[in-house]
């Protein structure tokens, strides 16, 4: 009678049945060893890095898709319709069609980049805002910076007859004055985002009732004029204008990419990032400044566009899905906001309502602020 077999597993059997703390199963060196729990673990780490890198870029190239393809549809739909060939031959400088390329070139590519620089300047600022004060509330338009800057240019269009570049001039100085004040007030031996997002909710309430007043002391026609201003508008989109918010990005982006660094260190906590060699209100007070200039700058351009801001660096992030600051992506969500909903603004509202930009992006803003609030996203850090 022969002896029962073992039930007990055998050395391959028992490598082969390690859980985590061990070495994976099956998994076997080009040497014919099995791997160490570190070496699993490192795996384990390139795997999920190649991972996310690819998440991103996908995301990324996603994104920039979509936004060419309505910087397409801006430049094709209208009352003087053109297909894909005259757009490119316009933008090439080919005479063959010189009414397409008056259209495209002097009337409809003028708003368009106007937005592109647009959407991209909020993007930035309510990422950098967001980030930097850990608070998904902490957007130029909800803590007073817009507000701030249409005060400065209703004060200008309505007290001192200002058009054209004397308004925007206002307006970048009525937001960076409420900026300096936000910070100067939510200082208390440092500075916390809970402090700046109620101080700037109570400053965007005192600068509306300032344009609040200012309208209804001023007669019906200059007030319709600072109401589509406040609005957010592209429609007053000239090559001029395009240029010098162009000069103001090239200068304020490089500048947001040095301190993109810093700034991702800072959401390690203050005393993990000062430990690693950065200053932390240092960073602090740089990244809230880039992104008062950013949102002034844009505000100045077409005024206060509504939420998007608030929204690009939200959807940025969860596209992504990896915690990051989602800088570049945000500001890729703010040109497809802005640039999409003038699309729908121009062509798939009726003719005859003339709905600016800000109107549209407020549609959409709104029931996300409410689902955020709804869903409990809202808290500080």
């Amino acid at each position: 009678m022969s002896a029962p077999s073992s039930t007990r597993p055998g050395p391959a059997s028992a490598c082969r049945q390690q859980g985590p703390s061990g070495a994976a199963a099956g998994q076997v060196a080009p040497d014919g060893s099995t791997p160490g729990p570190v070496e699993v673990a490192r795996r384990g780490l390139v795997t999920s890095r190649r991972r996310r890198l690819r998440r991103r870029a996908v995301v990324t190239v996603a994104l920039a898709a979509v936004a060419l393809t309505l910087s397409a549809l801006a430049l094709m739909l209208g009352d003087f319709r053109l297909s894909v060939g005259q757009v490119v031959g316009a933008l090439v400088g080919s005479d063959d069609d010189l009414a397409a390329r008056f259209v495209v070139v002097d009337l409809r590519a003028p708003r368009l980049v106007l937005g592109v620089l647009v959407g991209l300047a909020f993007g930035l600022a309510g990422a950098l805002f967001q980030s930097v004060l850990r608070n998904p509330l902490a957007s130029p338009d909800v803590i007073g910076i817009s507000q701030g800057a249409s005060a400065g240019a209703v004060a200008a269009l309505l007290l001192g007859g200002a058009t054209g570049a004397a308004v925007s001039a206002s307006a970048l100085v009525g937001g960076a004055l409420v900026g300096l004040l936000l910070y100067a007030v939510a200082w208390r031996q440092g500075m916390t985002g809970h402090r700046f997002v109620l101080a700037g909710i109570g400053v965007a309430y005192v600068c509306s009732s300032v344009v609040g007043y200012l309208l209804t002391r001023s007669e019906v026609n200059e007030a319709q004029a600072a109401l589509l201003w406040m609005t957010g508008s592209l429609a007053q989109a000239t090559w001029g204008l395009v240029v010098t918010l162009g000069v103001a990005l090239a200068v304020l982006v490089p500048l947001v990419v040095l301190v993109a660094r810093g700034l991702d260190l800072l959401l390690l906590g203050d005393e993990q990032a000062a430990g690693l060699g950065i200053r932390p209100e240092v960073v602090r007070a740089l990244v809230i400044a880039l992104g008062v200039a950013l949102a002034c700058v844009a505000t100045a351009a077409a005024g206060p566009v509504a939420f998007v801001a608030f929204t690009a660096a939200p959807v940025a992030r969860r596209l992504l899905g990896d915690g990051s600051l989602a800088l570049l992506q945000a500001a890729l969500v703010g040109v497809v906001l802005v640039v999409g909903a003038d699309v729908v603004a121009q062509h798939l509202l009726p003719a005859d309502l003339a709905v600016p930009v800000g109107v549209v992006t407020g549609a959409v803003g709104g029931p996300y602020l409410i689902w955020l609030m709804a869903s409990g996203r809202t808290r500080t850090a």
